[in-house]
């Protein structure tokens, strides 16, 4: 057993056995009561953990989350300092049935439920991320990360779940400010780690308005543990709440956000099981194809016809095959290859510009009913090249309005909460990319070796490469849509929320790429579906809350820049359906200090897979899902997220697939010049459904958090928590196996007036482990863990 197991078996004896003590110490009369002491639950809280108001985040109406009746976790700023969470990667820590496959090292979208999630901004549906750029939450005051469906309000989305991020504001659970506040914060730590943050909230009164505003601000330029990575990012927030008087209200902000240095990489190339096991590489380099212009990387030309005698991959179709361009013909042999070398080079770049807008009116009509108008806007420009042959182009924008009337009856045993609306969604974007004709070989590189002319491949950057862009999609579509949502109280117990929405769709789509793998000329299309959730939810003696969902939901089929591919549009296939079930409980036991909830779900929805060409592919999932937040005592606070899962792959799956050369039964000297590839990959899956083995079965992180008393020489604090990931795989046949694995974090802080000096070690154990690449190229590449890193910060409060 490995020291992170032991310390993760440890840590839940512990657990377990001073709960159990708590539990019999309790008065029995008390001990099951499902009342709540808020005085204890505000002193025992130092880390953030428990939810300070009700929220609307899940059904759009004001509600306590253990009162709801979905799984939803709610991660607050203070808790991501405690915790040393500084993406979403590291949300796996405090919420059940999230993962987040490496979509080549960047963090964009988490993964919940076995498939990816949608990013939302104050409830509203941002531009797709997948790995486009790394999703800032340092300027976040929450996190909501809701799994199943979006309420109706949102808008239309695939059940699975959604990532909801809530901006710093002058507003609070205890209204707005009443004095200034603000901090600054510096840190430095391993690999050049250098940022630095701040923020001041001021308190406005002007006659009869009343309000606050807020300001946020963020700069990073470091290295990374990767060899050759440098992010560099610039985030930008501001946000004003103001209560203008006669029941009249307001809410606007922004926020902006620049990167430069996410870049994508595959991590590790030329996978095999003794890759994995004993960081054995094989090198060698094929030497046949030479950069005769010596501008620094391969063009067309200089690989043959474009596009398809150019092409460096061949298609498999049962029996081995192979050529020069796939043979090594020099310094071929194996090295130990560290994890700090992965795929990338000097050509490789990604930058990104975002630009988020909000602005919300509101008034109250009664006290029991109000209309609020919600204006939103969000743009994403980004360029990016993959020096593996992959250049792409995003410039998209989207913006949306919003009217609701919130009501609330009551009828003496029945009372109810509801709210009627109506929303407008209007995008309009460009992708352009390169992928098509054949020029990316993953494996061509021997990245031990390091990046050569004759495995950079040209790019539509470079205008005398040659190479063009083979997607050119301009897309715009709209939806205009009805919603409603009433929250049913039937006496103390009985609680029912139904809810749903019709939209009506119109889409148009055109690629004028120069190799599109599409049908020609725009297509148009237009389609009215409606959605709807129906939920139960019993308040039953003992703190326990036991409930159950179904959802039926409908959502487009966007591509990467939000666009819809117009194969889609042709093919009817650019709008598809979705459903989830769902049963479990929520408690509440001592005094309110200890919650949780635990839940089972099955549900069916669709992916996006990029082609040639872009297709849909059909999943089926179940789980169970386990959550327990803890505030032991004034000192000591524990949390405890794990799930159980299987996701499938209906079948027959025909999409385009780059395999492996073992899978082409070819060695990899033989191969590795080059890539193989297959058209349908139902041929080497077979026609039925499989097990999509991308995503760990199981994930469960136990952590927890001290908080001294004050004392004179100030207080002290820490956390430390473990993360075990059962294992994953590749999708094809006998496919290179990554084996399960336990990361313990840790974190120290040092508190004295108005500074706070906080250490953090990432990786404690220095855990080697690894995360399969995901979509086309997901069993080429896998990304090797980050090592031990440290990093210390400085933060001065006013």
């Amino acid at each position: 057993m490995s020291k992170q197991q032991l310390l993760l078996a440890g840590a839940s004896a512990v657990v377990f056995l001073t709960l159990s003590t708590a539990a019999f110490a309790e008065d029995p009369s008390t001990a099951v009561a499902d009342t709540v002491d808020e005085v204890v639950v505000k002193a025992r809280d130092k880390a953030g953990l428990l939810e300070k108001q009700p929220s609307n985040t899940v059904f759009g109406i004001d509600k306590p989350l253990l009162e709801t009746p979905r799984s939803a976790s709610f991660v607050s700023d203070v808790t991501l300092q405690r915790y040393g969470i500084e993406s979403i990667d590291g949300l796996t820590a405090v919420s059940p049935g999230t993962y987040t496959a490496s979509f080549y090292g960047v963090p964009g979208a988490l993964n919940i439920r076995g498939t990816l999630a949608e990013n939302y901004f104050r409830g509203f549906k941002r531009i797709e991320n997948r790995g486009t750029y790394s999703t800032p939450i340092g300027a976040a005051d929450q996190i909501q990360i809701v799994r199943g469906p979006p309420t109706p309000i949102y808008g239309s989305g695939k059940v699975g779940g959604m990532l909801n991020f809530i901006p710093k504001s002058g507003k609070n659970e205890g209204g707005y400010l009443t004095e200034p506040t603000g901090e600054v914060t510096a840190t430095y730590g391993s690999y050049n780690k250098k940022n630095a943050t701040a923020q001041i909230g001021l308190p406005v009164n002007l006659g009869p308005v009343t309000g606050g505003v807020y300001a946020y601000g963020e700069v990073e330029d470091s290295h990374s543990f990767y060899k050759g990575i440098y992010p560099r990012r610039q985030t930008g927030e501001i946000s004003a709440d103001f209560d203008l008087g006669d029941g009249w209200s307001t809410a606007l902000g922004g926020m902006l956000y620049h990167s430069d240095g996410d870049v994508q990489t595959p991590g590790w190339n030329r996978l095999t099981q003794n890759l994995i096991d004993n960081q054995t590489y094989t090198t060698g380099r094929d030497t046949s194809l030479v950069d005769s212009d010596k501008n620094g990387r391969l063009t067309p030309s200089e690989i043959g016809y474009y596009p398809y005698a150019a092409a460096m991959y061949l298609a498999y179709y049962g029996f081995p095959s192979t050529d020069a361009k796939h043979t090594l013909d020099t310094g071929v042999g194996t090295t130990k290859l560290s994890p700090r070398t992965v795929y990338i080079s000097g050509a490789d770049f990604s930058k990104t510009r975002t630009n988020t807008f909000y602005y919300d009116l509101a008034k109250e009509i009664s006290p029991t009913s109000a209309v609020k108008l919600q204006l939103f806007y969000d743009d994403q420009e980004n360029k990016r090249f993959v020096s593996y042959g992959y250049p792409a182009w995003f410039d998209s924008s989207v913006w949306e309005g919003r009217v609701t009337y919130n009501f609330e009856h009551d009828a003496g045993f029945i009372t109810s909460k509801s709210f009627v609306g109506a929303s407008y969604r209007s995008f309009e974007g460009r992708r352009r990319e390169s992928y098509n004709s054949g020029l990316i070989a993953l494996d061509r590189r021997d990245i031990a070796f390091g990046a050569t002319a004759t495995d950079i491949i040209g790019s539509p950057f470079n205008a005398t490469d040659g190479v063009k862009w083979e997607n050119d999609n301009k897309s715009d579509w709209n939806q205009i849509g009805a919603f409603f949502t009433t929250d049913i109280m039937v006496g103390e117990r009985l609680n029912l929320i139904l809810g749903g929405r019709y939209d009506d769709y119109h889409v148009k789509s055109n690629d004028t790429g120069f190799l599109s793998y599409t049908v020609a000329g725009e297509q148009k299309d237009g389609e009215a579906r409606g959605t709807y959730s129906a939920s139960a939810t019993y308040k039953a003696p003992l703190g326990v809350m036991p409930y159950i969902t179904y959802a039926k939901a409908s959502a487009l089929e966007m591509s990467q820049a939000g666009d819809i591919a117009p194969g889609l549009v042709a093919t009817d296939a650019w709008l598809s359906d979705s459903d989830l079930a769902e049963a479990g409980f929520k408690f509440q036991w001592l005094k309110g200090t200890l919650v949780g909830s635990l839940a089972g779900y099955r549900q069916n929805r669709t992916q996006l897979v990029n082609g040639p060409p872009i297709s849909v592919q059909g999943t089926r999932a179940k789980g169970v899902e386990l959550e327990v937040r803890w505030l032991a005592s004034e000192h000591f606070s524990f949390t405890f997220s794990g799930n159980a899962q299987h996701t499938t792959i209906k079948g027959p799956d025909t999409s385009f697939q780059y395999i492996p050369a073992y899978t082409a039964g070819v060695s990899g000297a033989n191969a590795y010049g080059g890539s193989y590839v297959v058209w349908s990959f139902a041929s080497v899956r077979g026609a039925g459904d499989y097990d999509y083995t991308l995503i760990p079965k199981s994930v469960v992180s136990l952590y927890g958090a001290y908080t001294s008393d004050d004392y004179a020489w100030g207080k002290v604090g820490g956390a430390l928590g473990v993360t075990h990931v059962t294992k994953t795989s590749g999708t094809v046949p006998n496919a290179v196996t990554y084996p399960d694995y336990a990361v313990v974090n840790a974190s120290a802080y040092y508190e004295k007036g108005p500074y706070t000096v906080t250490a953090n070690i990432d990786n404690l154990f220095d855990e080697l482990y690894f995360t399969p690449d995901a979509d086309s190229y997901a069993n080429l590449g896998a990304l090797p863990s980050k090592g031990r890193e440290w990093r210390v910060t400085l933060s001065r409060k006013f």
